[in-house]
C-alpha cells in the first residue's frame, strides 16, 4: 500500500464528508476537489486535489471562497506539490499556515503504551455521549469552543454508526480525552485527539490512541499529526510517510 497516498485520501475523504454534512459546495471533477462554505473554520473549507490548469483552479477556488464570506485551505500532500501550484496561491492570496507531518502505522506493529490507572474509552452513540465529547474537545483543540459546536453538529448529522467512530476517554468517571476514528478501505484516521490540559503529560494521548486503534480491525492507521503531537504517535510505532503543508485565504485576502 502507498501510506503516503493512503494519508493524503483518508484525511480528503473525511473533509468532503463533513464538508457535505454541513451544506458546502462540493466540487469533485477531473480538475479539482473541494468542499467550500460548510463550515466557518478554515481547515475545513478545504482544496484536497487538483490537476489540468492551476492557476484557473486556484483562482476558482478563491471566487468560491469569497461568495461564502469563510476562510479556506489548501491541502496541499505530496501528490498536489510543486513551486508552480505554490506560485498560484501565493499569488492569489493564500498564506502559508504550516505543515503536518503524514504519519501511519501497521496496526499489527502497534506499540503498547504505558497504562493509565483508572483510564477508560467509551465510544460516543447518542447525541448525550456526543454533547459530553464536544464540551471535551472544547478545551483543548483547535479553535475551542467554536470547533467543537461545529464539529460535533457535522457528527450529529452524520450519525454515529461506522465509518465513524468517536470515543471520550474518562479517568475515574471524569472526561479527560477525545479521538474520532475515520474508517476506510483497510485504513483507520486518526483525528481529534485531544487531552484536557490538565491531565497532559500523563500518558493519556497515547492510551487512548492506541486502545481506539485496537477496536479498529484495519490494517492500517494513518494521520496528520501537529509537530507538538508527532512524538506521542511516535512511541506508538507511527512513521513519518509525508508532509502535508497547509495554505490559507481569509475572505479578505487577495481580493
Amino acid at each position: 500500500m502507498d501510506l503516503a497516498q493512503a494519508i493524503e485520501d483518508n484525511t480528503a475523504e473525511l473533509l468532503m464528508a463533513m464538508g457535505a454534512a454541513g451544506g458546502g459546495s462540493q466540487r469533485d471533477d477531473a480538475s479539482a476537489r473541494w468542499t467550500i462554505g460548510g463550515s466557518p473554520l478554515d481547515y475545513h473549507n478545504a482544496v484536497v486535489a487538483a490537476a489540468g490548469d492551476l492557476e484557473q483552479v486556484v483562482a476558482e477556488s478563491a471566487a468560491e471562497l469569497r461568495r461564502y464570506g469563510v476562510p479556506g485551505t489548501w491541502h496541499v500532500g505530496p501528490s498536489l506539490r510543486s513551486p508552480e501550484l505554490t506560485n498560484h496561491l501565493t499569488a492569489a492570496g493564500f498564506a502559508p499556515d504550516g505543515s503536518e507531518p503524514g504519519m501511519a502505522l501497521r496496526l499489527a506493529d502497534l506499540r503498547t503504551p504505558t497504562a493509565v490507572p483508572g483510564l477508560a474509552l467509551e465510544r460516543v452513540t447518542d447525541d448525550a455521549a456526543l454533547a459530553t465529547w464536544a464540551h471535551t474537545l472544547a478545551q483543548g483543540f483547535g479553535e475551542g469552543e467554536k470547533e467543537a459546536r461545529w464539529v460535533s453538529s457535522i457528527y450529529r448529522t452524520l450519525g454515529y454508526a461506522d465509518p465513524w467512530r468517536h470515543y471520550i476517554a474518562t479517568r475515574n468517571g471524569t472526561p479527560v480525552g477525545t479521538i474520532t476514528i475515520y474508517l476506510t478501505a483497510a485504513v483507520a484516521g486518526v483525528y481529534f485527539v485531544m487531552t484536557v490540559p490538565e491531565a497532559r503529560r500523563q500518558g493519556i494521548g497515547a492510551a487512548l490512541t492506541h486502545e481506539a486503534l485496537t477496536q479498529a480491525n484495519t490494517q492500517y492507521a494513518v494521520l496528520t499529526s501537529s509537530n507538538a503531537g508527532r512524538s506521542v504517535y511516535a512511541s506508538l510505532g507511527f512513521q513519518d510517510h509525508c508532509t502535508v503543508d497547509l495554505y490559507t485565504l481569509s475572505p479578505q485576502a487577495g481580493a
